[in-house]
C-alpha cells in the first residue's frame, strides 16, 4: 500500500465519504496523522485513506466509539508488529538450522506395495 501523501483533505474526504471535518477529529483525537506540506496543509496517503475506512467500518458496522476504535487500531498494529517479529525470528532459526545442522537427506514416502496376484493364463 502506498504510503506516499498525494491526497488533499477534500479529495481524502470524498474518497471515503465523510465530511472534512470529520477527517480533522479523527486527527485530534490520534487515530489519524496525515502529512503536512510547508505551509501546513494536510495530505493524505492511501495508507491513510485505507485507515480511515477500518475506522468507518468500526464506527458505522460494529458500534465502536472513536476510544474503542483507536484501541483497536493499537492492537492491530502491535499483532502486526509481532507477526513480522515472529517470522524474523523463524527464519534466523531456519538460517541457524541450516547453518548448523549437516544437511540430512529425509527419506521419501513409497507406499508400501503388496504382491499381485497371480493371474490364469
Amino acid at each position: 500500500m502506498n504510503e506516499r501523501p498525494v491526497y488533499t483533505i477534500r479529495i481524502a474526504a470524498q474518497l471515503v465519504g465523510v465530511h472534512q471535518q470529520t477527517l480533522r477529529t479523527y486527527e485530534r483525537e490520534g487515530l489519524l496523522q496525515p502529512a503536512r506540506t510547508a505551509g501546513r496543509q494536510r495530505l493524505y496517503s492511501e495508507k491513510d485513506i485505507e485507515r480511515v475506512r477500518v475506522i468507518r467500518r468500526l464506527i458505522d458496522e460494529l458500534g465502536v466509539n472513536l476510544a474503542g476504535a483507536d484501541i483497536i487500531l493499537r492492537l492491530r498494529q502491535q499483532i502486526d508488529e509481532l507477526e513480522r517479529e515472529n517470522q524474523r525470528l523463524r527464519d534466523e532459526i531456519q538460517r541457524l538450522r541450516n547453518q548448523q545442522l549437516p544437511a540430512v537427506r529425509r527419506p521419501t514416502y513409497r507406499p508400501p506395495t503388496t504382491p499381485r496376484e497371480e493371474r490364469p493364463s
